[in-house]
C-alpha cells in the first residue's frame, strides 16, 4: 500500500503535476485538433520518460560503467575534482561546505591518502558569485581530517573541467608529479579523462560517487516521475554532450 501511495503522490508535485496537466490538455485537444494533440503527446511522453528513475539510471549507469574502479592504484599524486560548494554555511571548523558530489570525491581522496600516503591535489574554484571556493574549503576540511598540510595541494581558480585539467597540469609540472590518480564522480569520469588527456596527462581513473546501483531492477517506483530523476537524466545528457563536443574538436 505504501508504494501505491508514493506512486500517486509523485503526481502531486512537479514534474509529475505538470505531466498530469499536459496529459489532460492532450485529451482536451484530441477532440478539437489531432496534430497539435499528437505533438503535445510526444512532448508529454518525453517529459515523463526523462523524469523517471528507470530512464535516468539507465543513462547514468552507461557512463558510470565506462571506467571500473581499480583494485590497486599506482601513482604519485591524488587529483580530486570539485563539484560545487556553498559559501558562508556553518561547518565544524569554519564556513562553507562542499556539495554532495564534491564531498564524496573528497572522502574517497582522503581514504586513498590513508591507504597510499600520496599527496592530494584538489582542483576547483569559485564558480558563481554566491558559491564557495571549492579548493579552499576542501583544504580546510582535509586539514580537519588530520591530513598534513605538506600533503595538500590546491588549485582554486578553475571554473570547469577543461580548466581543472589545464591548471592542474601546471601545478603537477611545478612539483614534478607525473602519475596522477584522478578522482571524480563515475558519471563525470569519461569527460574528465578526455580533458586531462587533451591537457597532456595520462591519468589512472578512480571513479567514485556512483548514482546508479550495479544491477538495475524495474519496479513501480522506478516509473514514477520525480525532480531527482529528471536531474539525473539531465546530468547524464550533459556529460554525453560534453564528450561529443570534445571528440568533435
Amino acid at each position: 500500500m505504501i508504494y501505491i501511495i508514493k506512486f500517486l503522490y509523485s503526481f502531486v508535485l512537479p514534474p509529475g503535476l505538470f505531466i498530469l496537466i499536459m496529459a489532460g490538455l492532450v485529451v482536451w485537444l484530441w477532440q478539437r485538433s489531432r496534430k497539435p494533440a499528437v505533438v503535445l503527446l510526444v512532448v508529454t511522453l518525453l517529459l515523463y520518460a526523462s523524469s523517471t528513475n528507470w530512464v535516468g539510471d539507465l543513462l547514468i549507469s552507461s557512463l558510470e560503467k565506462q571506467y571500473p574502479q581499480p583494485r590497486t592504484v599506482q601513482g604519485d599524486v591524488i587529483v580530486v575534482l570539485g563539484g560545487g560548494a556553498t559559501e558562508g554555511t556553518p561547518d565544524i571548523n569554519g564556513q562553507g561546505n562542499l556539495l554532495g558530489s564534491a564531498a564524496n570525491r573528497l572522502l574517497t581522496a582522503a581514504r586513498l591518502h590513508e591507504a597510499t600516503g600520496l599527496p592530494i591535489l584538489f582542483s576547483g574554484g569559485q564558480v558563481f558569485g554566491d558559491s564557495g571556493n571549492e579548493a579552499d574549503i576542501a583544504q580546510r576540511q582535509l586539514l580537519g581530517l588530520g591530513i598534513p598540510a605538506q600533503d595538500i595541494l590546491i588549485e582554486n581558480r578553475s571554473l570547469n573541467t577543461q580548466q581543472n585539467a589545464a591548471f592542474t597540469a601546471q601545478i603537477l609540472k611545478q612539483h614534478q608529479l607525473t602519475k596522477p590518480i584522478l578522482v571524480t564522480s563515475a558519471f563525470h569520469m569519461p569527460r574528465a579523462a578526455l580533458e586531462f588527456q587533451r591537457a597532456g596527462m595520462q591519468v589512472t581513473p578512480y571513479p567514485t560517487d556512483y548514482l546508479a546501483s550495479e544491477n538495475l531492477s524495474l519496479y513501480a517506483a522506478k516509473l514514477s516521475p520525480s525532480a531527482g530523476a529528471m536531474s539525473t537524466t539531465a546530468t547524464a545528457l550533459k556529460e554525453y554532450l560534453g564528450v561529443l563536443a570534445l571528440k568533435l574538436k
